[in-house]
């Protein structure tokens, strides 16, 4: 009995992997999925899972998971926000195309790589010498769950913008201090008399800037307008290995708000 159950949804899988379109598939894999898993189902990254041979139910349900916000991801950096906003704008026929079409992949072969990646790889930002004097600060937030506190930053473009109601437009910079807090003797973030953590040792910047053409080589489907991204170390150089795949898909759902999540504390900026 055993036997024919497995043997029902072995074929029930391949059914659906039949019956979906595995060119179609290749065309979203390979512009969209492939900034992170690679055009062939090889991943760029030692975090992210290959999906060359996977079996197609199972890619399915994966895709389904994360589209009803069922499942969450591991891995890559805001992993889960990733693929919920990529799977978010994914219906039935492109979930079954993809997972097809990765099924019918060899599996991975040494040294493959997205043909997409050197477009998530590079950034046009540049750390924004001055801006202590030159940006606005705006907001400070504290994250318990990694003991840091970060400051917020805003160039005039930006809080320009904002202020008046508008999107943020090219030119814009946004750049955020990152600082471990201060801890108590049981190893606990000491609160200033503001509420928020006293920061300690500053740990890295995260960037992020739009400028014309700038979103021009990446996929609709991650694009966030013209804005790119970019992790500096304390030293204000640029991070290596960043993929700026992870924020894009990260910051994707919002569009209605020029691509930010502060765009409410940034509109009250003084």
């Amino acid at each position: 009995m055993r036997k024919l159950l497995g043997l029902s949804v072995f074929l029930a899988v391949a059914q659906v992997a039949h019956a979906a379109d595995i060119e179609a598939g290749k065309r979203m894999a390979t512009t969209v999925c492939a900034a992170c898993h690679g055009a062939n189902g090889v991943s760029v990254s030692d975090a992210i899972p290959n999906l060359a041979a996977q079996r197609a139910g199972y890619i399915e349900a994966r895709l389904k998971a994360f589209k009803d916000g069922a499942r969450p991801a591991q891995g890559t950096v805001s992993p889960t926000a990733n693929m919920d906003a990529i799977a978010t704008q994914l219906n039935a026929e492109d979930i079954a195309n993809v997972a097809a079409y990765f099924a019918a992949q060899p599996g991975a072969a040494s040294g493959a790589k997205s043909a997409l990646l050197a477009n998530f790889a590079k950034t046009r930002v540049t750390f924004p010498e001055g801006y202590k004097e030159a940006f606005t600060k705006y907001h400070t937030i504290n994250f318990a769950a990694t003991k840091q506190v970060r400051y917020y930053y805003a160039n005039t473009f930006a809080v320009t913008a904002a202020r008046a109601g508008r999107p943020l437009p090219d030119g814009s910079v946004l750049l955020t201090e990152v600082y471990a807090a201060k801890l108590d003797a049981d190893n606990k973030p000491v609160a200033g008399a503001d509420g928020f953590y006293v920061a300690d040792k500053l740990l890295a910047y995260t960037a992020m800037a739009s400028g014309t053409g700038w979103g021009d080589d990446i996929p609709e489907m991650l694009r966030n307008a013209n804005w790119n991204y970019a992790v500096f170390t304390a030293d204000k150089q640029q991070r290596a290995g960043v993929n700026q795949a992870d924020y894009l898909a990260c910051h994707k759902p919002l569009d209605k708000v020029s691509y930010i999540f502060t765009l409410k504390q940034l509109s009250e900026a003084k």
